[in-house]
């Protein structure tokens, strides 16, 4: 695709994955800033809203450095797998790295896939998780369709996104902090152009309702959303009824 061409808010592929690559050593601590270290209660709350069980298979995808992997896999325990993928190498050499490091709960592993193009089986998990990835689909039909081919009928899929608050005062804050000031700290950390990047990226996603449809289109029935952080974050999640 001409990246003249593209819509706001979104990249070419190659650009995106070149991105991640580029941010991976500043990704955990610009989260951290980003969010005063609240992105790992939401991601969390993501592994929860899965419904894993023990001993069964959970897949995350767009995976980044792993966070949400090892949420999942600390809900499957020492019987189940966890596979987390991502198409940005040093994403994952960094997710390897935190995985030997942190507690055994699960076998898991971490290997590069194409979120619109996963290299599954149809049914193949449980469970399949998305934080903070999906604005990053270049196809979001096609990327939810895919996380809910691979999960088996009755399994869950869960998306844990950031959305803009609609309402004042917050909404004020967030255009504050998302335009102006993620920008700055992305400016000081080394990659300003990529911290330009996910302010548009979030404005051209889809509302949480709207994710929602995007949701059922693929298959996932009885979707549900809470909206927390005062309306900047929304988690979803559904139950697979076709395969």
């Amino acid at each position: 695709m001409d990246t003249e061409s593209q819509p706001p808010g979104t990249l070419a592929e190659p650009q995106v994955r070149a991105m991640f690559d580029r941010i991976a050593g500043v990704y955990d601590a610009m989260n951290a800033v980003m969010t005063g270290g609240l992105h790992h209660r939401w991601r969390e709350r993501a592994a929860d809203l899965a419904g894993l069980r023990p001993g069964e298979r959970g897949l995350d995808v767009a995976t980044g450095t792993g966070d949400l992997a090892l949420a999942l896999a600390r809900r499957v325990g020492a019987r189940g797998e966890v596979v987390g993928c991502d198409f940005s190498e040093r994403m994952l050499a960094l997710a390897r790295n935190k995985a030997a490091s942190a507690p055994a709960h699960a076998a898991i592993r971490f290997e590069v896939a194409n979120a619109l193009a996963l290299p599954y089986p149809d049914g193949a998990f449980d469970a399949a998780t998305v934080g903070f990835g999906a604005r990053n689909f270049a196809d979001l039909e096609r990327g939810v369709a895919e996380m809910a081919r691979v999960v088996r009928r009755g399994g869950r899929v869960v998306v844990l996104e950031i959305t803009a608050p609609q309402r004042p005062p917050l909404s004020w804050f967030f255009r504050l902090w998302f335009d102006r000031l993620v920008p700055l700290v992305g400016r000081l950390a080394g990659d300003a152009d990529a911290y330009a990047y996910l302010p548009s990226s979030v404005r051209r996603f889809p509302d949480p309702r709207g994710l929602a449809a995007v949701l059922a289109r693929a298959g996932v029935a009885d979707v549900r959303w809470i909206v927390t952080a005062g309306g900047a974050i929304a988690l979803h999640a559904g139950t697979v009824t076709v395969r």
